[in-house]
């Protein structure tokens, strides 16, 4: 018996993730500065966006191979869904019960675990390109903003993830170009720059 294997071609849906965390970046960091109310409408991006494409993109990377970028959207997917579900809770969606016993520290303990994750990507980010490592470093950033701030050491440290948080969508939009406009024409049109590391 003959056994044929087959294999499937799929794009890389690296711009699709980046789409995702540029967009519930740029809505919760709105949220954070102020600059708009409420989470009513950051929900459905951190969901959606934030949550369900990253995974998607994250399957499709493990086809791929990719093993940074499979761990990344992932993680950082299941991460919007889990806030997603937080706010849900705090909210008072899931019931009087719950809202009632919310203990905002242990968030803090997931922001620490996210940025010890985002540490050990940042080190790998020293062979990417220097766009990624400087986004991958604001993400550190954010997650230690947001971890202080859990833990009661200062409005200071919202300021700071609520900053790093808008810089992070900025930065991932460039990325995004560069990602799928030197792909799509074959050449370097967005510079991203070369790795600290060879």
């Amino acid at each position: 018996m003959e056994i044929k294997k087959v294999k499937v071609e799929v794009a890389d849906p690296t711009t699709l993730g980046l789409f995702g965390l540029a967009i519930v970046t740029l809505v919760a960091s709105t949220q954070k500065l102020g600059l708009t109310d409420g989470l009513a409408f950051v929900l459905p991006w951190a969901l959606f966006l934030g949550g369900v494409a990253q995974i998607i993109a994250s399957i499709f990377d493990f086809k791929h191979n990719n093993l940074f970028g499979a761990t990344a959207f992932s993680a950082y997917g299941l991460f919007w869904i889990g806030m997603s579900m937080s706010w849900l809770i705090k909210l008072g969606c899931l019931g009087e019960t719950l809202a009632a016993t919310v203990d905002v520290k242990q968030l803090g303990a997931v922001f620490v675990g996210y940025m010890i994750l985002t540490i050990i990507l940042l080190i790998s980010g020293l062979k990417m390109s220097k766009a990624m490592f400087f986004l991958l470093f604001l993400i550190v950033l954010l997650f230690l903003g947001l971890a202080l701030d859990a833990f009661g050491f200062g409005h200071i440290w919202h300021a700071v993830a609520a900053y790093s948080e808008l810089a992070i969508s900025l930065l991932t939009f460039y990325v995004l170009a560069a990602k799928y406009l030197n792909s799509f024409f074959g050449k370097d049109l967005v510079p991203v720059g070369a790795p600290f590391l060879k």
